[in-house]
């Protein structure tokens, strides 16, 4: 089994201490004991245990991870370390359980996500938190989709491997840049006028798409 770990100090202060190496021996001590496999701890640095998951930047790295990664396992040193405060502990448990996400306490070896849906009250929110998730969840998958799509009209940007246009096309570079010179007496052209110059000349894009000025602007940087 694969899982993360989750570390978390309530201030800056502590980031420096040892409350990040002792949580991590308890993780790894689990882990071991178990043969689980932690592909990775969040460390939380400085975050009140009382802030809900909007304002844990790591959390919320941790999750979006867990909905890429296939990871379905978090594993902390104990529960306070995951929230201080017992109605943003409950809160977080809910909220991860909604996304089949389940959570180990390190110290006492139990699998908390287990134990609260066996409480038909908590279960009753899980179901609830869960119609959310799911939006999240789409949502996200979204967002990266067009990302990716938007990653793979730009200059450089390498998306599963794709090449440049430096290393794909290097003639679209120089050409680009030859029709930007600026002429004597003249003023240069736009990015929309060196598009337009480009689709007439019979260049395409990398996706095979025509050129638009925010894309040769891009690809310029």
């Amino acid at each position: 089994m694969k899982a993360f770990g989750y570390v978390r100090v309530s201030s800056k202060g502590q980031v420096d201490g040892d409350g990040f190496a002792r949580q991590e021996e308890a993780i790894q001590g689990y882990a071991g004991k178990h043969g689980v496999t932690i592909e990775k701890v969040y460390r939380e640095e400085g975050v009140s245990g009382t802030k809900s998951e909007a304002d844990r930047p790591a959390f919320k790295e941790m999750v979006a991870a867990i909905l890429q990664d296939g990871v379905r396992t978090i594993i902390v040193e104990s529960l306070d370390r995951l929230a201080r405060a017992y109605s943003i502990q409950e809160q977080l448990l809910i909220y991860l359980a909604a996304n089949n996400i389940e959570v180990i306490n390190a110290q006492t070896e139990e699998n908390v996500t287990q134990a609260i849906q066996s409480d038909p009250m908590k279960k009753a929110m899980i179901q609830m938190q869960g119609i959310f998730a799911e939006l999240d969840k789409s949502l996200l998958v979204k967002k990266l989709r067009l990302a990716r799509e938007r990653k793979r009209e730009v200059a450089g940007g390498k998306c599963e491997g794709r090449k440049s246009y430096a290393e794909a096309a290097p003639e679209v570079i120089q050409e680009i840049k030859r029709l930007r010179r600026k002429p004597k007496g003249g003023k240069p052209m736009t990015y929309r006028e060196v598009a337009d110059e480009l689709n007439r000349q019979g260049f395409k894009t990398r996706t095979g798409k025509p050129f638009s000025g925010h894309i040769v602007q891009n690809i310029l940087g």
